[in-house]
C-alpha cells in the first residue's frame, strides 16, 4: 500500500508534507544539482523585498551548540528581477512554489505582492512578519496582533494567492498572533522563525555577528518551536506549518503529532543538501510501518492526558 501524504492549503493541493524553509534553500535552482526538486511538497524562496538588498555586513552566520546564528539581513535581489530572472526557473518546477515575500511596512508589502500577482509559476505567498534580524518592519509586525492583522489584511485584499503567515516566536503570546492573521484571511500559518540569539568569540571580545545578534535555529529551538505549534494548532481553524530544528524523520513526525499538517526543513539543508527528500521517503516508510493510510491520520494526534 501507498499511503496518501498529500495536504491542502487553501485549494492547493501538496503531493507530501515536506517543504524547504525560506532563506536556506536559494531560489530553488542552486540544489537541483543534489536532487529532483519534485519531490518535495513545495519549495519556498528566500525572501523578496520591493528593491534589491545587499543585506547585513559580514560575518553574518555564526555555529552554536545544537544551531547556528544568522544576520544576512535579507538580502535579495528585488521583486522586479526575481520576476525576470528567478520565477522563469521556479515555473519549470512540477512542485509547488511558495514566494516568500517581506518589507518594511505595509505599503510596501503590497506592492510587492501586487507585482506577484498572477504570475505563472507561482502557487502560495509566505507573508514574513517575523522576521528578527532586520533593524526595521519585520519585527514589528509580528509582535502585536493588530500590527500582524493589518499586514496581512492589506496583503489579503491585494492578492488572490492562498497566503502563509510566517510568526515569530519573540513574542508574549503566540497564540493571540496566530488569531489575528486566521482572522485577516490567512489561508495557512508557519511557525516559528528564529529566535533572537548572540554568539560572542572570546579571543577578540567582540560578538560573533557583525549585526550583534541574529536568528537562532537549528535542534537548539525545536522543544521552543514544538510547544508554539502544539498551543497554535489547538486554538486556530487553519492548517499549522511547523518548522524549527526539524532534521529527520523522527523530529517530522513530532510536529505532525503536535498538530502540524505540513513541515519546513531549514538548518537541515546546510548540513545535508538531501535532507529534506530524505525526510518525505521517511514519511512514507513510516505510514507503511504504522499501517496509515494517511499521514494526516497522525495529525494532532498527542496523548496529553
Amino acid at each position: 500500500m501507498i499511503p496518501d501524504l498529500s495536504v491542502k492549503i487553501g485549494r492547493v493541493k501538496f503531493s507530501n508534507p515536506v517543504l524547504v524553509a525560506s532563506g536556506t534553500f536559494g531560489y530553488g535552482e542552486e540544489y537541483e544539482t543534489f536532487f529532483d526538486l519534485n519531490r518535495l511538497g513545495g519549495v519556498i524562496t528566500k525572501t523578496i523585498t520591493l528593491n534589491p538588498r545587499e543585506g547585513n555586513p559580514p560575518p553574518r552566520t555564526c555555529e552554536t551548540p545544537s544551531g547556528m546564528l544568522n544576520s544576512i539581513g535579507l538580502a535579495n535581489v528585488g521583486v522586479k528581477k526575481f520576476i525576470t530572472e528567478k520565477l522563469p526557473f521556479l515555473r519549470g518546477l512540477k512542485t509547488k512554489v511558495i514566494v516568500n515575500v517581506a518589507g518594511s511596512s505595509i505599503e510596501e508589502y503590497v506592492e510587492v505582492v501586487k507585482r506577484l500577482e498572477g504570475k505563472k509559476g507561482i502557487d502560495l505567498l509566505e507573508i514574513n512578519i517575523s522576521c528578527p534580524n532586520v533593524k526595521q518592519g519585520g519585527i514589528t509586525f509580528g509582535s502585536d496582533p493588530k500590527c500582524a492583522y493589518d499586514c496581512i489584511k492589506a496583503v489579503r485584499d491585494n492578492t488572490s494567492f492562498p497566503i502563509i503567515a510566517k510568526l515569530s516566536p519573540n513574542v508574549a503570546d503566540i497564540v493571540k498572533i496566530a488569531l489575528a492573521v486566521e482572522e485577516a484571511g490567512a489561508d495557512a500559518i508557519s511557525l516559528i522563525n528564529t529566535l533572537i540569539g548572540m554568539a560572542i568569540d572570546l579571543e577578540a571580545r567582540k560578538p560573533g555577528l557583525a549585526n550583534i545578534t541574529g536568528g537562532l535555529s537549528g535542534p537548539a529551538i525545536k522543544p521552543v518551536a514544538l510547544a508554539m505549534v502544539w498551543k497554535t494548532a489547538q486554538k486556530v481553524k487553519i492548517p499549522v506549518i511547523g518548522l524549527g530544528g526539524i532534521m529527520n524523520t523522527q523530529d517530522a513526525l513530532e510536529f505532525i503529532l503536535a498538530g502540524a499538517s505540513m513541515i519546513q526543513v531549514g538548518t537541515g539543508n546546510f548540513v545535508d543538501p538531501e535532507c529534506s527528500v530524505k525526510i518525505v521517503e521517511g514519511l512514507k516508510g513510516y505510514c507503511q510501518e504504522k499501517k496509515l493510510k494517511r499521514i494526516l491520520d497522525l495529525k494532532g494526534k498527542l496523548k496529553t492526558n
